[in-house]
């Protein structure tokens, strides 16, 4: 079974304004999300990446370049992880935003969530983990591929992976630069890491033989075993 590293890009120049981006173009990293995105390599350094798929928008192209760079990787561009498209709502200042009736509902109620000229939060997660499952087939049982995406999709994708309904998904926190780790099996996926920030790899590493198994461990056991 491969494993799945989720990276949310970096903090962007909307993140730092408060601003609802989308899918607006040149939209890049700031200062603050330059530094995180260059610690990447290091960061992922004892981690083998066998691809890197990516959202076309340029922050997350951003985040991943130095790190495709250092290891030879031609990044694969999928839209289908392209961010929310969040029509009229895009541009707005997400403190302009809450007082608005829908503003409740993509909180309370997400399934539901369909934004002015733009898309529902159920198209969202549809599109996203059919791109992450069949990206997922196509690689190798040992391999490690890290996708970078947006945050409500990267919540998307866990919450499906959590086996949690969509209306839940808000309960999922993923930040700039963080990265979530989901290894899929024949009956169900295992989430290894939700919004790890920090520098210990371990987790992202291919399972040993005796770990790669659909069962879920019982007792404890660090291993494919019961204790």
């Amino acid at each position: 079974m491969a494993t799945l590293i989720l990276l949310r890009h970096a903090r962007s120049a909307a993140n730092g304004s408060g601003v609802l981006a989308g899918r607006t173009p040149g939209v890049g990293l700031d200062e603050t999300g330059r530094g995180q995105a260059a610690g990447l390599a290091a960061r992922l350094e004892g981690v083998p990446l066998s691809r890197v798929v990516v959202s076309p928008l340029q922050r997350c192209q951003e985040t991943v370049s130095g790190l495709v760079a250092a290891r030879g990787i031609e990044p694969v561009v999928e839209d289908r992880l392209s961010e929310v498209d969040y029509g009229d709502w895009t541009g707005q200042k997400i403190k302009d935003l809450t007082g608005q009736e829908l503003w409740k509902v993509v909180q309370q109620h997400p399934s539901a969530a369909v934004f002015p000229g733009g898309e529902g939060l159920a198209q969202v997660q549809a599109r996203a983990v059919a791109a992450v499952r069949e990206h997922d087939r196509q690689a190798g049982d040992k391999d490690v591929w890290l996708l970078c995406s947006h945050g409500d999709v990267i919540k998307s994708v866990l919450a499906d992976a959590l086996g949690l309904h969509l209306d839940s998904f808000q309960r999922i926190v993923v930040d700039p630069c963080s990265v979530s780790v989901v290894r899929y099996t024949e009956t169900r996926p295992f989430v290894l890491k939700i919004n790890d920030t920090g520098g210990d790899v371990s987790g992202l590493l291919p399972p040993a033989e005796s770990e790669s198994s659909s069962d879920a461990v019982v007792g404890g056991s660090t291993g494919g075993g019961t204790s």
